[in-house]
């Protein structure tokens, strides 16, 4: 069995390792190395001279999946088996999509409270699942271009991403056989392919203003001493390209009646793409011209500009709102980096530059230059750059035990020592009045296959319904690598603490071969971990809807109390066969069923309080 070389404090490996450098992009992704022969980093590219993968995946019948290119040529013809902007939704749950004004082709699960899904042919995936299909394209590409095994990696986040959406983006890493060494900010990735920090004696402060397909966000970062410091960020998850495509849209659509009749999915993305494709021809000419289903589609530069410019006004207040979190003026940033593709139209550049007084930087490819710094992080852990001060960091991701025996991460591994992290749980029975916390340290999915630290219980929760409590479990592990676990009851301010031994007890041998084990299980981890999740939301369902009809059962048809019963019996069957997409299809069928009898009896409820009162 191989080994991974690796050191316990520094998560640095052997320099005949090869560690690429991955930029995951709501738009396009990309992955990069350090030529061994002028020790520059490059992007991988084909014989085509093309370094970009589109993030789009399609999947066709007899499980055909494309990713690419060759996917993106489905945009039209399938659309609702094509999926695109996934990186929107990592860590999201659908009540923080739905009411958001983009427009989705496939099917995204209506469940409030739930981590997204979506619907295709009749499977169910996570942006997780989504995401690891362009990893592992990627990945192969990689090995394609290389001649080699391609299993370590350094994936790319923006710096406002939250443990959660950082923690999706390990798990797909994970799922595609990367061994993801470290997460980065996309910002301080940015500066290092600038060369900024790669100097010890240098200081500066930089703004990086990346303005992605879906995303934006600007950083202000302080570099000394060969130590990255973001001093602030501020951005949008839900402002990008993507929304200068559909301002164009929406203008050609207002201005001719046949293209805002169109309902066809296939017409409408057709007409999204020739909106991108006037967006980036309006970056080089000054008119563009074309046709769809013989409609004329028009825009000039100065339309075009006059439609973008409440857009790229959002990212200038950002810019305005970052400086003031870190309490600096224009004048204290040395440098202004540009990154992202729709930095490239000349009017971003434009109000930039004007907003900062002084010329942008933009001489690095803005779409190679996140995965280029990712790279060079690669070269740091791979001992070879020795000039960066690498902090020292946790060996092992840390947790606790959740619903379903999952392992839910609080801090992953490789995060910065000192560090800190919080999150809320809540109580699953009427009248809790305990929960046991158990913390473990480990990389899969269930904690049974992970090394226990310690447990105890928070005692004392007063009684109240299931779901009201709300516990904060927090992690914080000191400069001297000393854990400490809290657990409080914020409604009546319970309070429990444990403190866990530095270390961890565990030899480099016990690292490598928890790192190994969690490589070589990926795939049936995150299987088991999906399984687990969709046992414990039927179950709940049907705890819920059995609650819900003892209370309100006079007030539904007969019709309507026969579909349900049928439907909870098909979901408790369901429970018995260990199908994921199976339990989920039951689930979503019972939710359906039961959605509209409980929507009327609520706004029954609400129509009734508010008889007799003013607004």
């Amino acid at each position: 069995m191989a080994k991974i070389a690796i050191n316990i404090a520094t998560g640095s490996l052997q320099k005949e390792e090869v560690i690429v450098g991955i930029d995951l992009g709501t738009t396009n992704s990309l992955i990069a190395i350090i030529h061994p022969d002028t020790r520059q980093a490059v992007a991988l590219k084909e014989h085509d001279g093309s370094s970009i993968v589109p993030s789009v995946i399609y999947f066709g019948d007899a499980n055909e999946i494309l990713v690419g290119d060759k996917a993106k040529q489905h945009l039209v013809s399938s659309p609702e088996k094509t999926i695109f902007s996934v990186k929107r939704l990592m860590g999201k749950s659908y009540k923080d999509v739905s009411d958001k004004n983009i427009r989705f082709s496939y099917k995204i699960i209506d469940d409030a409270d739930r981590l997204v899904k979506i619907k295709v042919n009749e499977k169910f995936y996570t942006p997780v699942d989504l995401s690891a299909l362009i990893l592992k394209e990627l990945k192969e590409r990689a090995e394609h271009i290389l001649k080699t095994p391609v299993t370590k990696a350094v994936i790319t986040v923006p710096a406002y991403f939250n443990d959660a959406q950082r923690q999706a983006t390990r798990d797909a890493g994970k799922l595609a056989g990367l061994n993801v060494l470290r997460i980065i900010n996309e910002p301080t990735a940015a500066s290092l392919a600038y060369g900024i920090g790669l100097n010890p004696a240098e200081e500066k402060t930089v703004a990086v203003y990346d303005l992605g397909g879906g995303t934006f966000d600007v950083s202000i970062l302080h570099i000394h001493d060969g130590v990255f410091e973001v001093l602030s960020t501020h951005g949008d998850t839900w402002l990008g390209g993507d929304d200068l495509d559909a301002a164009i849209q929406n203008y050609w659509k207002k201005n001719n009646a046949d293209l805002d009749k169109l309902t066809n999915e296939n017409d409408l993305q057709a007409l999204r793409l020739k909106a991108e494709e006037a967006k980036r021809q309006l970056g080089d000419h000054d008119t563009y011209k074309d046709k769809l289903n013989d409609t004329e589609l028009n825009l000039t530069r100065e339309e075009f500009e006059q439609l973008a410019e409440p857009l790229i006004t959002r990212t200038i207040d950002s810019c305005r709102s970052a400086l003031k979190d870190a309490a600096l003026a224009k004048e204290d940033i040395s440098s202004v980096i540009m990154v992202g593709g729709s930095t490239r139209i000349p009017l971003v550049k434009k109000m930039v530059s004007e907003f900062f007084g002084s010329p942008v930087n933009d001489t690095v490819h803005p779409d190679e230059v996140v995965a280029l710094g990712a790279a060079i992080q690669s070269d740091i852990l791979a001992g070879n750059n020795k000039q960066l001060l690498l902090l020292d960091v946790t060996p092992l991701s840390l947790g606790v035990e959740t619903a379903g025996g999952l392992m839910d991460v609080l801090v992953p591994r490789n995060a910065k020592i000192p560090s800190s992290s919080s999150r809320q749980y809540t109580t699953q029975a009427d009248g809790q009045s305990g929960m046991i916390v158990s913390v473990f340290q480990g990389e899969r999915d269930l904690v049974k296959d992970n090394r226990k630290l310690a447990e105890f219980i928070l005692k004392g929760i007063p009684a109240m319904p299931a779901g009201l409590a709300k516990v904060e479990i927090s992690f914080l592990i000191n400069a001297d690598g000393i854990l400490t676990v809290t657990a409080k009851e914020l409604r009546s301010g319970v309070y429990q603490e444990i403190e866990v031994k530095p270390q961890y007890g565990l030899t480099d041998d016990d690292v490598e071969k928890m790192l190994l084990d969690s490589m070589t299980n990926a795939t049936a981890d995150i299987a088991a971990r999906a399984l687990a999740e969709a046992v414990t939301e039927a179950e709940q369902l049907l705890k819920t809807t059995e609650k819900f009809l003892v209370k309100n059962a006079q007030a539904l048809s007969k019709t309507e109390l026969m579909k349900t019963a049928d439907a909870m019996q098909a979901l408790q069957l369901s429970l018995t066969l260990n199908d994921k997409d199976l339990i989920a299809s039951k689930t979503e069928t019972l939710n359906d069923i039961s959605r509209p009898y409980a929507e009327r009896i609520m706004d029954s409820a609400i129509s009734t309080a508010m008889k007799g009162k003013e607004i």
